[in-house]
């Protein structure tokens, strides 16, 4: 008996810091994935040290979340060293899986840690059922799925396999198939797949006219023809939750452990409202185009459905004129509320003034508008601008707020 339809999927978050690792869960996230020092793909995110792991897992035990380590890298000569006794002590800590792509990684960690779960990195390329069946025999328990997978594909893997499947849902796009390039070791010296990629795909080219024949062949004719990059759009599946959950996909996972706390809130939030809502009255479900306007105000990209509904076209890579996209300023978080002054107290993030129009935002998609009209400093003197990072502030809020709720305005 294969899996039930419309079990409500995991909503898994980025976490690229302990701090985005509790903004998620405290946004929504039933679970995150962070990286250790070793054996993962993101050397310039905030990667935990075993301490921060420990931290990490005890708050999110509290909320009832799980904890993910990325361990994917491709493995050279020597990469492996090491790699039992970190396994061993992410499950000593108590890390819920670890997420692989390398098969000597993978029995590593299920020889000298065993009962750490494995899930298969997107890295590995799983594209159809004989695949995961493959790995469900390796005693792996999830598969994260190639991003190159489509939605009829993910139908007939959910009917012939009982392992569990993770799909992207939201983020970046590489713009190489399931982020197998060597572009960035070329270009800057820097290996992508082992944890150093510079992102030479998303650089800006220009594209000229070859030189006519009677021209040396070293002139390049005339102005460039146009500015362009190798990138994909970014991906976004908001509009198709209803595809994911009956289509069987257990996880649905976010991209992004390099990105700032105010992109993890506002995505796992968005993502949440909308599968509890599907999932709590199927027939019942409207799409809410508030979400998708939610998103919009972190993304840097333009947004579409990647592979899952067809072969993306010219339309989902970046070159020509691209859409305008709204720009918000992440600028402060709450700390505390006083109900009978109604005065809230900010830690700032990025600059603001007497003046802007700012808006709130807190888990379950709470959000409050107005327009600062007073703001105080630590010492209690008034103030008409915020400008040093992490001041305490403190403002007339009328609606109430909460503590760890986010402020933000429009570029």
């Amino acid at each position: 008996m294969m899996k039930t339809k419309l079990k409500k999927p995991e909503v898994l978050a980025p976490a690229g810091t302990l701090e985005k690792l509790k903004t998620a869960i405290r946004y929504g996230a039933d679970a995150v994935y962070i990286g250790g020092n070793q054996y993962g793909l993101r050397s310039r995110a905030g990667n935990f040290s075993y301490d921060e792991m420990k931290e990490g897992v005890a708050f999110a035990n509290k909320h009832d979340a799980k904890v993910y380590v990325t361990a994917n890298m491709v493995t050279h000569e020597g990469d492996e060293e090491g790699a039992g006794e970190f396994f061993r002590k992410l499950r000593d800590i108590g890390i819920d899986a670890v997420i692989v792509s390398d098969p000597a990684l993978i029995e590593i960690c299920a020889m000298d840690a065993p009962g750490l779960p494995i899930h298969l990195s997107t890295q590995a390329s799983a594209t159809n059922y004989e695949t995961l069946n493959f790995w469900h025999k390796e005693g792996l328990e999830r598969v994260v799925l190639a991003r190159e997978v489509g939605m009829d594909e993910i139908k007939e893997m959910q009917e012939k396999t009982d392992v569990e499947i993770e799909a992207f849902i939201h983020g970046a796009m590489c713009i190489s198939y399931s982020g197998r390039c060597t572009l960035s070791n070329h270009m800057s010296n820097r290996d992508a797949n082992r944890g150093g990629c510079s992102q030479s795909c998303r650089w800006k080219y220009d594209l000229f006219e070859m030189p006519q024949p009677e021209q040396h062949e070293s002139v390049l004719a005339g102005d460039p023809v146009e500015d362009f990059s190798m990138s994909a759009v970014d991906m976004s599946m908001i509009r198709h939750i209803p595809d994911l959950v009956e289509n069987g996909v257990d996880s649905l996972k976010i991209e992004g452990r390099m990105k700032s706390i105010h992109y993890v809130s506002t995505v796992a939030n968005v993502y949440r409202k909308a599968v509890d809502a599907y999932c709590e009255d199927p027939e019942n479900y409207e799409f809410k185009q508030e979400w998708e306007d939610e998103l919009w105000k972190v993304a840097t990209r333009e947004l579409a459905s990647g592979f899952y509904y067809g072969m993306p076209t010219e339309n989902e890579q970046l070159f020509g004129k691209r859409r305008k996209i709204p720009a918000y300023s992440f600028i402060g978080q709450v700390l505390l509320y006083d109900e009978e002054t109604k005065i809230a107290t900010i830690q700032q993030r990025n600059l603001f003034e007497v003046g802007d129009d700012i808006e709130f935002y807190g888990p379950g998609f709470d959000h409050v508008s107005q327009t600062i009209h007073q703001m105080w400093d630590e010492e209690g003197n008034e103030i008409d601008r915020a400008p040093r990072a992490m001041m305490t502030v403190k403002m007339k809020v009328d609606h109430p707020v909460k503590p760890y709720d986010m402020m933000r305005k429009r570029k």
